[in-house]
């Protein structure tokens, strides 16, 4: 997969042809997957990190296939041409992603903040465990520290200020939450 653009956001990756006219089926990659049905335009990133804007004719979303998404793209009107569009990413800009409501955070705002403790560095999140990874309804902050990995809670009574823009959340960690879950 390309390397990581942080002014674009990808919803889906284009997985094969569709039926004869030149649709194709994507997994969904976000958890907003009805916004895909009313997108008029994206842009499709290749696998050679290419990008290129694109008119979207008509998204539906497939629930026959475990939720895929069936776009048909402007140009695209054979299964040849659906096939060149497989492993594209469909994506849009940042600029551009749902608005959450206060307290909620994208994964990708979340990823390389600094994590501070009573002003100390603890160290910076390397990804964010969620749901369908965790045992826990609770997401986990996956923290590189200099001891190891340490995983926190996203909870507010943990991760009492995350501001995204300063890239730093500030925790009060539980007594022995590094010696519980530390790993080299």
């Amino acid at each position: 997969m390309p390397a990581r653009n942080l002014a674009y956001v990808t919803l889906a990756l284009v997985l094969r042809p569709q039926g004869r006219r030149g649709e194709v089926a994507a997994e969904i990659l976000t958890d907003f997957p009805e916004r895909l049905t009313k997108l008029k335009k994206a842009d499709l990133l290749d696998r050679a990190s290419r990008r290129r804007s694109i008119a979207i004719r008509s998204c539906w979303i497939s629930h026959s296939r475990g939720g895929q998404a069936i776009f048909h793209f402007e140009g695209s009107n054979s299964i040849d041409d659906a096939k060149t569009l497989v492993g594209c990413e469909v994506q849009i800009p940042a600029g551009e992603r749902v608005a959450l409501p206060t307290g909620s955070h994208y994964v990708d705002d979340l990823v390389g903040c600094g994590v501070f403790e009573g002003g100390q560095s603890v160290g910076v999140v390397r990804d964010v465990m969620v749901a369908g990874e965790m045992i826990s309804g609770t997401p986990n902050l996956i923290v590189d520290t200099p001891e190891g990995e340490l995983l926190i809670p996203l909870a507010a009574e943990i991760c009492p200020v995350i501001d995204t823009v300063a890239r730093r959340i500030e925790v009060v960690l539980p007594d022995g939450l590094r010696e519980v879950n530390s790993r080299p």
